[in-house]
């Protein structure tokens, strides 16, 4: 999820969106993923969440009211992905309705073998987040979303709980999965440094063009990760950069030269869901179209932004 950014959605689209796919039969309860093709497609980012508050309790301070859309369920996401010949998904959690609660992600993900893999998150400020960071990779657990806007905190990498999971992250070979904005590139390129062997992870450009502008030098300042290589970018959440609208032809710059700077094999496809599938045009096969149909990538790099990095990065598990 893209935090702070869509102030063109509200609630009414998002329920008419919701209501929409549900009538024309793209999203249901009875799709269930069993032993997907490996040559299926791999959605890197996406969220889910129930309204099933009994098993799965929502945040404290957070009701049935604040989910948006209503429901998006394990099942709602696998209809809407398989349609697009998507086969496995990353999950990743959100903080606003789960806080550090990874339980409906992991349930999910040991329910449906070998079809998800979980970014979770865990509470940094606490003592030992590396004996938590090894709990969790036994229950498919991958990945760390990493963000500065939990705790607002101007120092939220420049503390000891998170050096420490960074440190063992480069042990496990679990990814650190930063939701950031483009000012916070340059003290995420000084993690890089201090801890090169740890694999890391970009979502959605670092936001880049949330506003409506694609800067050179925000861009030049994600590029110069590559340098690092073990990190990684996300080409995700379309319906959220740019002119935030299908088919997204104006970002498709951007992902060149992302695409020039750190190759095929660093950068991965993903659809935000359920987000990208709010508001006029943004739907899932729009946002899988860019990289499959509209950009004249090899079919051998199609390949690795739609499957293959995103299967070493998380589902490789070493």
């Amino acid at each position: 999820m893209t935090r702070q950014v869509t102030s063109t959605i509200s609630r009414r689209d998002v329920l008419r969106a919701s209501a929409g796919l549900i009538a024309a039969g793209q999203i249901g309860d009875n799709a269930l993923a069993k032993d997907p093709p490996m040559n299926s497609y791999v959605d890197a980012h996406s969220h889910i969440w129930t309204r099933d508050i009994d098993a799965y309790p929502l945040k404290q301070g957070t009701t049935l009211a604040d989910l948006d859309p209503p429901s998006f369920t394990t099942e709602e996401l696998l209809t809407t992905a398989q349609k697009e010949n998507v086969g496995r998904v990353v999950l990743i959690a959100h903080h606003t309705f789960y806080g550090f609660n990874n339980k409906y992600m992991t349930d999910a993900a040991e329910q449906h073998a070998g079809v998800f893999k979980v970014v979770g998150m865990i509470d940094d400020s606490k003592p030992r987040p590396d004996v938590e960071m090894k709990q969790l990779l036994k229950q498919h657990v991958t990945g760390f979303r990493i963000t500065p806007w939990v705790r607002e905190d101007v120092h939220w990498l420049h503390n000891a709980g998170m050096k420490l999971m960074w440190k063992t992250a480069a042990t496990t070979g679990q990814a650190m999965c930063c939701l950031i904005n483009p000012d916070n590139l340059p003290e995420v390129d000084k993690m890089c440094e201090q801890f090169p062997d740890t694999k890391v992870v970009i979502d959605h450009f670092a936001r880049i063009g949330v506003d409506g502008e694609m800067r050179d030098s925000d861009l030049k300042n994600l590029c110069s990760l590559a340098r690092h290589k073990h990190t990684f970018v996300k080409i995700s959440a379309y319906y959220a950069l740019g002119k935030k609208q299908a088919p997204y032809d104006d970002l498709r710059p951007m992902i060149r030269r992302l695409y020039e700077t750190f190759g095929p094999q660093r950068l991965m496809w993903a659809s935000d869901s359920p987000y990208q599938l709010v508001g006029a045009g943004n739907t899932y096969k729009a946002s899988i179209a860019l990289i499959r149909d509209r950009m004249d990538f090899s079919a051998e790099d199609r390949e690795w932004l739609l499957r293959k990095t995103a299967e070493n990065v998380y589902f490789s598990e070493g």
